[in-house]
C-alpha cells in the first residue's frame, strides 16, 4: 500500500493541498458559483421536462448544428447549463458540483467560466465541421447529427478536468480523462464523443498558449534583471 499511497500523494497531493483549505475553512460558500450553476441546472431540467418549460428552454440554450451559427452562439452559454434529455440528470449535477467545485476554487470563477465556455463553443463549432467534412472523413459526422440537441455540460467538465491534471502536474488523471474519452469515440462513435475529444484539444490550445505567454513574461523579466531567466 505504501507505493500507492506515495503515488497518490504525488499525483494528488498539490491538488489536494489547493482545495482542502478554502473548503474548510468555508465549506459551500468557497465555490459559490458552482453551488448556482448545479441549481441553475437543476431548474433547467425541471422546467424542459414541463409542457410549459419545453420551448423556451429549447429557445434559450438548446444548440444544434442545423440552426444558424449566430442563434447557436448566443445560446450557447446557457446550453453548458441545460442537462441532456437522454441522461439522467443527476450525472450532469454530480459533474458540476465535483468537477465546477474544483476548477472554482484552484482557478477562480473567471477562468472556471472561461475555460467551461470555451471547451463548449469548441464542441459545438466542431459539429459544424464534422458535418461539412462528412462521414467519410476521419473527423467527419453523418448529415443526421445536425439536428441532434447539442446540451450539458460534459464537455465543459471534460475540459477542466484535463486543464487542472496539467495546472496541478496530475498528469496520470489528466491522460486517463482523454484516454477515456478516446474510448468512448472508439466504442460508440457518436456527435458528443467526438466533441469531447474537440473540447479537450481546445483546452490543450489554451494550456500551451498560457505556458508560452508565462515563459515568456518570466524570460523578459530575466532578461531586465541581468541574471538567467530561472535564477530571476
Amino acid at each position: 500500500m505504501r507505493p500507492l499511497a506515495r503515488w497518490a500523494r504525488t499525483e494528488w497531493g498539490p491538488l489536494h493541498a489547493a482545495v482542502r483549505g478554502p473548503l474548510l475553512r468555508r465549506r459551500l460558500r468557497a465555490a459559490p458559483m458552482t453551488v448556482a450553476a448545479v441549481c441553475l441546472t437543476a431548474l433547467l431540467h425541471f422546467a424542459q421536462n414541463q409542457p410549459w418549460g419545453r420551448d423556451p428552454v429549447a429557445e434559450l440554450g438548446g444548440v444544434r448544428a442545423a440552426d444558424p451559427l449566430r442563434e447557436s452562439l448566443l445560446r450557447t452559454p446557457l446550453s453548458l447549463f441545460v442537462p441532456a434529455p437522454d441522461l439522467p440528470v443527476w450525472g450532469a449535477l454530480a459533474q458540476i458540483l465535483l468537477v465546477f467545485g474544483i476548477a472554482e476554487i484552484c482557478l477562480g470563477r473567471g477562468r472556471t467560466l472561461a475555460v467551461a465556455y470555451a471547451a463548449t463553443l469548441t464542441g459545438t463549432l466542431y459539429a459544424r465541421l464534422g458535418i461539412w467534412l462528412g462521414p467519410d472523413a476521419p473527423l467527419g459526422l453523418p448529415a443526421s447529427d445536425a439536428t441532434v440537441v447539442d446540451t450539458g455540460p460534459s464537455a465543459a467538465v471534460v475540459g477542466l478536468a484535463v486543464l487542472l491534471g496539467l495546472r496541478y502536474r496530475a498528469y496520470v488523471t489528466a491522460g486517463a480523462v482523454v484516454l477515456a474519452m478516446v474510448v468512448e469515440v472508439l466504442l460508440k462513435e457518436n456527435l458528443a464523443g467526438k466533441e469531447h475529444l474537440a473540447a479537450i484539444a481546445g483546452v490543450l490550445v489554451l494550456y500551451g498558449v498560457a505556458e508560452l505567454c508565462q515563459r515568456g513574461s518570466a524570460g523578459r523579466a530575466g532578461a531586465g534583471s541581468g541574471l538567467p531567466p530561472i535564477q530571476s
